[in-house]
């Protein structure tokens, strides 16, 4: 499966997302070419080799009528962002003259003027749509009436497109991001001095986890919080994967750490997901009751279930009953290791799965089918047969399992 892995130890805004996803690409130089192509009215995409800590990247400058936008606003990587519902001044005036857009403003933008596929348009939007309703809901006006400052800006429109149409040309499968650093202290914006991270990236970040730290300032903006909330498919730990490209997305300003996002690119197994493995410390059960138990788990829908002899306090020798399960059966497996067994508590802990892809074949054979189970992945090829077909051979053959195995596999051949 195509993954695209995001480092976000750093934080994320949408020139940062930007650059480490142009440096995946085969060709960055053309990548530039195409992001010039998007014809964002009065933009250019320049991208600059920058280093961080010793570590080599890219920097995405966006050029506004050839020169850089309110460079002076620049808290963190870029501008931060923040959206108002009334005219404001920031004790400076607008270099471009550019007007306060709202949605449809930006609408009209991105189905009017942008030389990009549908489905990148319609990404664009989702991602103002997001950050639309945050603001509504930090500044309480209905979303039509939210006017974007910073975000409205061609710059920021410029990221967000960036994005959008890297992605839709490296195609991933699936996204995954580790637990996004915010920062910390305070930032000035528009409204004053404010807790980072900010209201409208605390909004949008909901449900995403977050974490701050010793670096002092705004790590992730509100426009890098919308792109992560709309891409990604999960967050947590990177999966097992084979990489076949690393982009590192430079910020401009220099931290004790490196500044940057990294982007992995790479293929994990045929199957990747998440599970829950649930577990629980018998003393005071029968081995045949824990075996019932083990059957009504199986029965009820875990991937797999073990046990493990433990010594438990007052040196008591116990039992841990373990077992997997999918994240949507968790109440189901809960209410049947309370059911079946004597466990005051369950222990529960969440972990990323890579599987095998796994799929049965039925082979002819003189002594009528058998069933094999393949499985592959990861470069790998596994064949097994079904025990239950191998012991009627073996019995039918009067001879051993490895010897029915053989006379199985000999048919095979023949057969070709």
């Amino acid at each position: 499966m195509k993954t695209l892995y995001f480092d976000c130890g750093m934080g994320a805004a949408g020139d940062m997302l930007s650059a480490a996803l142009l440096e995946l690409l085969p060709d960055p130089a053309a990548g530039v070419q195409q992001l010039n192509a998007l014809g964002i009215p009065g933009v250019e995409f320049v991208a600059e080799h920058a280093e961080k800590c010793g570590i080599g990247g890219t920097h995405m400058r966006v050029l506004v009528q050839g020169a850089e936008e309110d460079e002076h606003l620049h808290e963190h990587q870029h501008e931060h962002e923040d959206a108002h519902h009334h005219e404001h001044s920031h004790g400076h005036e607008h270099e471009h003259g550019h007007s306060h857009q709202g949605m449809a403003g930006i609408r009209h933008l991105v189905q009017d003027h942008l030389n990009a596929p549908a489905a990148v348009r319609q990404d664009i939007l989702a991602v103002y749509e997001l950050l639309a309703a945050a603001e509504s809901k930090v500044h309480g006006v209905p979303v039509e009436e939210i006017h974007f400052h910073e975000v409205g800006t061609m710059d920021a429109l410029a990221d967000i497109s960036a994005v959008c149409f890297l992605l839709h040309t490296l195609a991933p499968a699936q996204i995954v991001c580790s637990p996004v650093h915010v920062g910390s202290g305070q930032v000035r914006c528009a409204h004053g001095i404010l807790p980072v991270p900010a209201p409208a990236a605390a909004e949008l970040l909901k449900g995403i986890p977050i974490y701050g730290g010793e670096i002092q300032g705004e790590l992730c903006t509100p426009t890098g919080a919308a792109l992560l909330k709309h891409f990604v498919t999960r967050f947590g730990p990177m999966p097992a994967l084979t990489p076949e490209a690393v982009g590192y997305g430079m910020g401009k300003k220099d931290f004790p750490r490196a500044n940057c996002v990294r982007a992995i690119l790479g293929e994990t197994g045929e199957r990747a997901d998440e599970a829950l493995c649930l577990a629980c410390n018998l003393d005071d059960m029968s081995a045949e009751a824990i075996g019932f138990a083990m059957e009504r788990l199986l029965d009820g829908g875990a991937l797999d279930v073990w046990t493990t002899p433990i010594g438990m306090k007052k040196c008591r020798p116990g039992t841990m009953l373990s077992l997997l399960c999918r994240p949507a059966d968790r109440e189901l497996m809960l209410s049947l290791l309370f059911a079946h067994t004597t466990t005051l508590g369950v222990r529960e802990q969440r972990m990323a799965r890579a599987t095998l892809s796994r799929r049965t074949e039925t082979v002819p054979t003189p002594w009528g089918e058998v069933r094999a189970k393949i499985s592959e992945g990861y470069g790998v090829c596994r064949k097994k047969y079904e025990f239950e077909d191998l012991a009627r051979v073996a019995k039918a053959q009067d001879c051993s399992l490895d010897a029915a195995r053989q006379l199985v596999e000999g048919s095979r051949h023949a057969d070709a």
